[in-house]
């Protein structure tokens, strides 16, 4: 089977995705892509079982979905804004490596911008920490596992707004 999404970001033509914030109405479907993500395969797989990406949190936070062609979820984030933190960003598994994360993060950074920010917190999954660091992100420390719900360390990261460093 051939994916219609193509290195342009988005559609069978290659267009941008269109970022806009989520609403209620998305909960669901960011909830699914959480939950089925590859990344979390394994041992990773607990982490995320039982999450839930509610109403409640779309409308308390700033969470922001990138759409693709025929409405698909390409991906999403959620930043606190205090204290500043990317608490969630998953880009879908079809969509990996096309760019997707990339402009979540760009994106991201204007929300934080404006928000008058100077940086934002990252606790990574562990095998996200290399695309963190290749969009600018600075390694600060370690979260240290916290069991039940975490069950390894974590690198901790910011990302710089506007040439700000941790």
């Amino acid at each position: 089977m051939t994916s219609s999404i193509t290195s342009g970001g988005g559609g069978p033509r290659g267009e941008a995705p269109v970022i806009r914030r989520a609403t209620a109405r998305d909960a669901k479907r960011l909830t699914r892509l959480v939950r089925t993500s590859r990344a979390y395969e394994g041992p990773y797989a607990p982490m995320v079982a039982g999450y839930r990406v509610g109403p409640d949190y779309i409308e308390t936070h700033e969470v922001f979905v990138a759409i693709g062609a025929d409405d698909r979820l390409l991906g999403f984030y959620a930043l606190v804004l205090s204290p500043p933190e990317l608490d969630l960003m998953f880009v879908a598994d079809a969509a990996q490596g096309l760019g997707i994360g990339r402009r979540l993060v760009e994106h991201m950074t204007g929300e934080a911008r404006r928000a008058g920010l100077t940086g934002v917190r990252v606790v990574s999954h562990p095998p996200a920490e290399g695309f963190y660091r290749s969009v600018g992100a600075v390694r600060v420390g370690t979260e240290a596992a916290n069991p039940p719900a975490v069950m390894w360390d974590r690198p901790e990261l910011v990302i710089p707004v506007d040439g700000h460093r941790p």
